[in-house]
């Protein structure tokens, strides 16, 4: 469904077409969106609310048409549309403004599948203003217990906020059903719909939400632009995140006073170039139709679901059904990191998504350290699954040992002596030097890489300022496991300060082979946990 308005689809990685499935992370940028901004740049480029000269006025009239439209989209009215730099600061500004007002014993419930930024700005408050969290729990099928929902929602509750649509588990939520609980007890309801908006019709009054957020950039959109709807009279009544700009009425030496609706909340000069952009996407969006983008999704999930259960060795997350859920799958392949099965993704020309995905404590409660996500949009098709479901499937017609040697640890070509170094990392990874916690040992420290769930603790001896013995323990992909093996054979009789003053360069030496960007953080984690073991001995915290 229109992919040739989609530019960047038109080309080929390693060799193949692109076939691009990480859609819940960002989705692609049609033609119209790119076009829309360029003109602004290019015919129309200045600032808004302060000139009085054309160009101005022609920024300021599509700035404010963008709210227009935005709010037309969800059903809102033009005062309740907030542009922020997308979902993650408008629930930082609901948590600034809303935990003015909330007393120490207050509670606020989150539900265990939130992602990181519907979970740290309520811990920080929780921290600050001494508040109580609490979680409403998952069913055996993914969904939220709704049981124990109305049991933890009480008259305690000040605030609920929970996700539409899970970005792991896909889970559709009953948002409808979660503002009645609140409402009862006197709660407000925040919804974070980031992964929600791009696939379903939307209508806040509808969904009788208090607040919701969402992301330009999930729905063909730019980066950098996002929207907080708030019901009018909430909005009124709040104190406003950022200072300065647009957001004041009146300023005088001793006081300020705060602009109307929406500026209110729009400090500063707004990115327009942003929100002329999230406006075109929207605008595109409709000329497709929602209830279109909703049921070709609807028929995506179905086939999925079916096509992805006949792989053999993958565990997939979330409800069973394409009913209860979006086109986002989450799965895990037994005996591989997500980050490998997504470096041999990305050589089959396929573009997934590997780690906890932004929700550690979702993964935790599975018993999981991250997993490998593919997500879909109305752009992808049937044989964008059809390929997925190819690739995974070559995992399993091989025995494991050939299937770790197919993974491409490097994507550019190598040389004799760099393919010897690759076997040699291979070999490390399965079959693990030092691995294991030391019976004697002077310190030992952990470091965890968020990007991709990978977890090294180191074991380290000291005699007369030199290790004498190192292990490791923890998982990860087949870098960061294989370069712990590596370097703990490396220090081996090494003085500690040596140790100390290793470089990234004489890491990656020990591996021998090009290593990507993305892929760095891996081969360093153990150094970092090594050296900062190190500091932890000499310091004695």
């Amino acid at each position: 469904m229109n992919k040739e308005d989609f530019p960047i689809l038109n080309q080929k990685i390693n060799g193949r077409q692109l076939i691009y499935l990480d859609n819940s992370a960002t989705t692609q940028k049609p033609k119209q969106v790119i076009e829309a901004m360029n003109r602004y740049y290019e015919q129309y480029n200045a600032n808004v609310h302060r000139g009085i000269h054309q160009l101005s006025l022609r920024a300021t009239v599509a700035y404010e048409h963008a709210h227009e439209i935005v709010a037309q989209f969800i059903g809102a009215k033009f005062e309740e549309v907030i542009f922020t730099t997308g979902t993650t600061e408008g629930l930082n500004l609901l948590a600034y403004s809303l935990g003015k007002d909330l007393q120490p014993g207050d509670e606020i419930v989150l539900s265990e599948m939130e992602h990181h930024s519907n979970i740290v700005p309520w811990q920080r408050l929780a921290r600050e203003k001494n508040l109580k969290l609490r979680y409403i729990p998952l069913t055996a099928e993914y969904r939220l217990d709704l049981n124990a929902a109305a049991e933890i929602i009480t008259r305690k509750t000040k605030i609920v906020s929970v996700t539409q649509m899970s970005n792991v588990l896909g889970t559709i939520n009953p948002v409808e059903e979660l503002a009645g609980l609140a409402h009862a007890r006197g709660a407000l309801l925040l919804v974070d719909a980031a992964q929600a908006v791009p696939h379903l019709p939307i209508n806040v009054k509808g969904l009788d939400c208090d607040f919701l957020v969402f992301s330009g950039h999930k729905l063909c959109g730019p980066t950098g632009i996002g929207v907080l709807y708030g019901k009018k009279e909430l909005l009124e009544k709040m104190e406003p995140f950022l200072s300065g700009g647009d957001m004041i009425k009146e300023v005088t030496f001793e006081h300020s006073t705060w602009n109307d609706l929406p500026w209110k909340f729009e400090a500063g000069t707004p990115n327009i170039a942003g929100a002329i952009g999230l406006a075109a996407a929207v605008e595109y969006l409709q000329t497709i139709g929602m209830e279109n983008i909703a049921q070709q999704g609807r028929e995506l999930t179905r086939y999925a679901l079916e096509k992805l259960s006949t792989v053999p060795n993958i565990q997939l997350l979330g409800p069973a059904t394409a009913e209860d859920r979006g086109p986002i799958f989450s799965f895990i392949v037994e005996e591989m990191h997500p980050h490998d099965v997504g470096e041999l993704l990305d050589s089959e020309g396929i573009a997934v998504r590997g780690g906890h995905h932004c929700a550690m404590p979702l993964h935790h409660k599975l018993g999981l350290v991250g997993s490998t996500r593919a997500s879909f949009y109305f752009y992808n098709t049937r044989e964008d699954i059809d390929a997925l479901v190819e690739a995974l499937q070559k995992l399993w017609k091989e025995e494991m040992e050939i299937t770790i040697d197919r993974n491409e640890i490097s994507s550019t070509a190598l040389s004799e002596e760099q393919e010897l170094y690759k076997e040699n990392i291979l070999d490390h990874y399965k079959n693990p030097r030092h691995k294991g916690e030391l019976a004697i040992y002077s310190v030992k420290h952990r470091e965890f890489n968020p990007l991709c769930g990978d977890d090294v603790m180191m074991y380290l001896h000291f005699n007369n300022g030199t290790i004498s013995n190192a292990s490791f323990t923890g998982q990860g992909c087949v870098l960061s496991q294989a370069t712990a093996s590596l370097l703990t054979e490396h220090i081996q009789s090494m003085p500690a300060k040596k140790v100390k003053s290793l470089t990234r360069e004489e890491v990656l030496s020990l591996l021998g082979i090009p290593v990507s960007p993305t892929r760095i953080r891996c081969v360093l984690l153990p150094l970092k946990t090594v050296q900062r073991g190190i500091e932890q001995h000499e310091t004695g915290n």
